[in-house]
C-alpha cells in the first residue's frame, strides 16, 4: 500500500498531501538516466545512497528526483537505497543503515548516510569517493539545525572499508537522536579523521530542509535506562550483531530516478533495549 501510494502521488492518481496540511507539489521533471558503465568521465566508483525511512511519503516524493539530478549533474555513479522500517519497534536509524550498508551490494564501494528531509542546495558541495576519511557533507557551520563541533549526522559520507572498520552504527539507539553522537566516538576510535566541506560561503541556506515539526512529531521519549544508555559507546554490537529480515526488495522509479525501496523487519531483544517498543 505504501509503494502504491508513493507510485499514485506524484501521477496525480492518488492521495494528495492536501489532506494532511501539505499542498501537493507540482511532479519534478524527469530525471537523467544514468550513463553506461563503461563512461570513463564518470569515475570508477559507485555510491550507496542509504536513506532511513519511515512514512514521510512527502519528502521522498521530493528527495528521489532531486538527488539523482543533482548527482547526475556532478557526474557520480550512484544507486538510491530507501530503508523502509515496516516493523511495530520504533525507529531505528542506525540499524536501518546497518541493513542498508549489508545489502547494497557488491557494486558499491561507498555510502552516503543521508536524511531523506535535507537536499543540497550548493553544486559545490562534494560527493565523490571520500578515499581519505569520512566526509561529513552536512557539516555543523552549514547545517540549519544542528552546530556543535562533535556533530556527523545529516549527510556523511564513508568508504565501505571504513564502515567495516568502525563496526557500523549501533543498534541500541531506538527513537529519535544520539546514534551519530556514538558513531562520531567509533570514527574516532578507529582511528579515523572526520573532513568537511571548504570554501562554501552559503552558510546555513548550503541545504533545504524538509521537515515540519508542527505536524510531523519526533519520537524523542526516553524510558527507564535509555536516559543513561544514549550517552554510553556501544563496544559490542554494530554490523556485526544487527537482527533483520527483507520483507520486500522492490525497484521503482520516482519522477523517472530510479531506487530501491527494501521494506525491513527490524529485530529487538527487549531484555537488552526494552525501549525498542512504544508500550
Amino acid at each position: 500500500a505504501s509503494l502504491l501510494w508513493l507510485q499514485l502521488s506524484c501521477s496525480g492518481e492518488g492521495p494528495g498531501g492536501q489532506e494532511r496540511g501539505v499542498p501537493r507539489q507540482p511532479c519534478p521533471p524527469p530525471a537523467p538516466l544514468q550513463p553506461p558503465e563503461d563512461e570513463p568521465a564518470w569515475g570508477p566508483h559507485r555510491l550507496a545512497l542509504l536513506v532511513p525511512f519511515r512514512e514521510r511519503f512527502e519528502e521522498l516524493l521530493a528527495f528521489v528526483p532531486y538527488m539523482h539530478r543533482f548527482l547526475s549533474k556532478k557526474r557520480i555513479r550512484h544507486h538510491i537505497f530507501i530503508l523502509n522500517q515496516v516493523d511495530h519497534f520504533r525507529f531505528n536509524r542506525a540499524s536501518l543503515i546497518n541493513v542498508g550498508f549489508l545489502e547494497s551490494g557488491n557494486d558499491t564501494d561507498y555510502i552516503a548516510m543521508h536524511d531523506v528531509d535535507l537536499l543540497p542546495l550548493n553544486e559545490h558541495l562534494d560527493y565523490s569517493f571520500p578515499e581519505a576519511g569520512p566526509f561529513h557533507v552536512a557539516s555543523p557551520e552549514l547545517h540549519p539545525l544542528y552546530h556543535y563541533k562533535t556533530y556527523v549526522g545529516g549527510i556523511l559520507l564513508l568508504t565501505k572499508q571504513h564502515y567495516e572498520l568502525c563496526n557500523g552504527m549501533s543498534n541500541r539507539f531506538w527513537g529519535w537522536g544520539r546514534e551519530d553522537d556514538e558513531f562520531y566516538r567509533r570514527i574516532k576510535g578507529a582511528g579515523l579523521q572526520v573532513r568537511r566541506p571548504s570554501g562554501i560561503t552559503t552558510g546555513y541556506e548550503t541545504f533545504q530542509h524538509l521537515h515540519d515539526p508542527a505536524w510531523r512529531k519526533r519520537d524523542q521519549k526516553r524510558i527507564a535506562a535509555q536516559k543513561q544508555e544514549q550517552f554510553k559507546v556501544d563496544r559490542e554490537g554494530g554490523l556485526n550483531n544487527v537482527r533483520y529480515r527483507v520483507e520486500s526488495r522492490t525497484d521503482l522509479r520516482v519522477a523517472g530516478a530510479p531506487c530501491t525501496v527494501l521494506n525491513i523487519l527490524l529485530d529487538c531483544d527487549t531484555n537488552e533495549t526494552p525501549w525498542c517498543t512504544f508500550g
